[in-house]
């Protein structure tokens, strides 16, 4: 496994972490759950991703108790806050009450006495910016909190947070965007924005919700057991299940017999060419899917690979800054 700094932060972190956003507490029992978190550390992952709404709250205690009895210094636990959690009006948002009591809620659920980075799910602008930033200034003056990070916030919104975290002192290093070869709406504002303010990206959805792994065929129905096919998620593939875009990706699968790779390796080193992205985030309901795409970790792909990539993509790559798709 490779590290990459996260900002301009001395916090490192896998170049592939370990994200349960689907899975854990919904899709798969704990037992496979605990099997897929034990083969990313056998792996030498070290960074794990979830958040708060994940699976209503059970996703962060199924990790939780799955890292249980791991030596905490040597991991890198991540959570968010935003999306709501309970039925009261106070159980969402980026207000400084259920930021607060959202965190001590993680702790508890995660079984630790700090994250390494608390990330605001997405910008709320029901709230002022500095309330958010307040709260979050306390959080890291307790030790609860040792880096604040945001997800899926826009290049001006990032400006704007970076700017009260100076005047804080807040630590903001990160964002959480979705990005792959598909999906580039980040590329334009975004990584030119985090750049110039340390921050890096810590990308979800590397392989296309397995879109670019290429078991979506042109012309058939997705595999009975693929989130193409389940009703809790096909929505969030169907964007990519058009003839055009899975064409195009059986076409990019030659390239990746020439570097030695599965498309779905092809698909997460390709992210991680971008030095901006400091982690990939790989979820996984199998412990060999773990095993697999950790082989995509300190891969260099060459300029010519990844032009013929862009060739072959064409214009099925999402680029428009304006279009968002949420977890």
């Amino acid at each position: 496994m490779e590290f990459r700094r996260l900002g301009r932060s001395g916090l490192s972190v896998s170049e592939i972490s370990y994200g349960n956003w689907l899975t854990h507490g919904s899709q798969i029992e704990e037992e496979q759950a605990k099997a897929c978190v034990h083969a990313a550390l056998d792996a030498g992952i070290t960074t794990f991703d979830t958040a708060d709404v994940y699976a209503g709250t059970k996703a962060e205690s199924v990790l939780g108790r799955a890292l249980a009895g791991q030596r905490r210094e040597g991991l890198e636990i991540f959570t968010k806050v935003f999306w709501p959690t309970g039925e009261g009006p106070n159980d969402r948002g980026l207000g400084r009450k259920h930021i607060i009591e959202s965190a001590n809620a993680s702790l508890r659920r995660l079984q630790v006495d700090y994250v390494d980075l608390y990330q605001a799910h997405r910008f709320d602008r029901t709230v002022p910016l500095e309330e958010t930033f307040l709260a979050f200034a306390d959080l890291v003056r307790q030790g609860k909190v040792l880096y604040v990070g945001v997800s899926e916030w826009t290049s001006e919104q990032i400006a704007r947070g970076a700017e009260l975290a100076r005047e804080l002192r807040v630590p903001l290093i990160s964002n959480q965007p979705q990005y792959s070869a598909l999906y580039r709406v980040i590329e334009s504002q975004v990584v030119p924005t985090c750049e110039r303010e340390g921050i890096s990206q810590i990308v979800w959805s590397p392989i296309a919700q397995g879109v670019l792994t290429g078991k979506y065929l042109p012309g058939q129905q997705p595999p009975a057991d693929s989130r193409g096919s389940h009703e809790s998620t096909k929505n969030m593939v169907s964007r990519w299940l058009r003839d055009d875009v899975l064409e195009r990706v059986q076409r990019l699968r030659p390239l990746a017999d020439e570097a030695g790779l599965s498309l779905a390796q092809l698909a997460v080193a390709w992210v991680l060419q971008n030095r901006n992205v400091a982690s990939a985030i790989i979820g996984a309901s199998r412990p060999e899917q773990v095993t697999e795409n950790v082989k995509a970790a300190g891969v260099t792909l060459e300029q010519e690979l990844l032009d013929r990539i862009d060739e072959v993509l064409g214009d099925v790559v999402e680029r428009d800054p304006l279009l968002t798709v949420s977890p």
